[in-house]
């Protein structure tokens, strides 16, 4: 199997790489730590690249936190814009492919019908403005990339919405969320295995794709599917977006149409609800 390394590789995303090449018995997976692999730092990149002569890197590092980077617009476009350039240039240099991670927030949500690959991407907060400046760097430097838009994860590893709805369940018995915005909850675990397929497949369709679980759901149908799956008696409320003040403005819609993925790749992808069951049933076997 080809050589790759993982960026970001203790975050949720990166996590979920780590649990899948165990589980699979795959080789050939570098899993650097934060130290050593900082998609800022060119020279210990540059020793990364040199050592362990990738096919492909998986870019899962990034700055994430939406609602603080609106305040801190420099650090998100060092993260988001200048490290993806990093890691774009030296897979150019060292002949590998870059897959990069991206998000549903590239869109300014005013559809009502799913989003492709080739919708007009207008960014209403300062994190997406940062992912799509990132995603703009990628084919100036490179011809061999992936750039994987997803959304809504979650998974039995790091912070996410699952994990704070199941622990704010068990201290309340009832919650308030959104239910007017649109998207769709996406096992990390899925998209994870996605991107192994396409390494697997030695593919060279490059490009833009969109990967979430199948459906559709608002935060407040999510929270309703969590507690019902749990077992858990919480009485959620549904609540319009007006009265849950953010630092950052979120797309009210942002479902993606996944045709292009399924289509090039041949798989199927699993409903929302199904992967769900699945993911708070290894919780409760942890």
């Amino acid at each position: 199997m080809s050589k790759t390394i993982v960026f970001g590789a203790s975050g949720q995303l990166g996590q979920c790489f780590k649990k899948l090449v165990a589980d699979k018995k795959l080789d050939h997976f570098v899993f650097p730590d934060e130290g050593e692999a900082n998609i800022l730092d060119v020279e210990g990149l540059e020793t990364l690249f040199a050592l362990h002569r990738p096919d492909y890197a998986i870019n899962c590092a990034a700055y994430t936190a939406v609602d603080k980077a609106e305040d801190d617009a420099e650090t998100a476009a060092k993260v988001n814009v200048t490290g993806v350039e990093n890691l774009a240039r030296l897979c150019s240099k060292h002949d590998a492919t870059l897959i990069h991670t991206s998000t549903d927030f590239v869109f300014k949500g005013d559809r009502s019908s799913p989003l492709s690959e080739d919708a007009e991407a207008r960014p209403i907060n300062v994190y997406g403005q940062t992912k799509l400046d990132g995603e703009r760097v990628i084919p100036v430097l490179l011809d061999k990339y992936f750039i994987i838009r997803t959304g809504w994860l979650y998974s039995e590893f790091a912070n996410n919405f699952l994990k704070t709805m199941l622990k704010l369940g068990a201290e309340r018995d009832q919650l308030s969320v959104i239910a007017d915005q649109a998207g769709t909850p996406t096992y990390a675990i899925d998209l994870a295995e996605f991107i192994i397929h396409i390494i697997q497949s030695d593919s060279t369709a490059y490009g833009i794709y969109h990967y979430s679980n199948e459906g559709i759901a608002s935060w407040y149908d999510f929270a309703k599917a969590i507690f019902e799956l749990a077992g858990t008696n919480v009485n959620v409320t549904p609540v319009a977006t007006s009265e849950y003040k953010t630092r950052a403005v979120r797309p009210p819609y942002s479902v993606m149409d996944k045709s292009k993925a399924k289509q090039t790749f041949g798989i199927q992808i699993p409903y929302w609800r199904d992967s769900l069951k699945v993911c708070i049933n290894r919780l409760d076997q942890n």
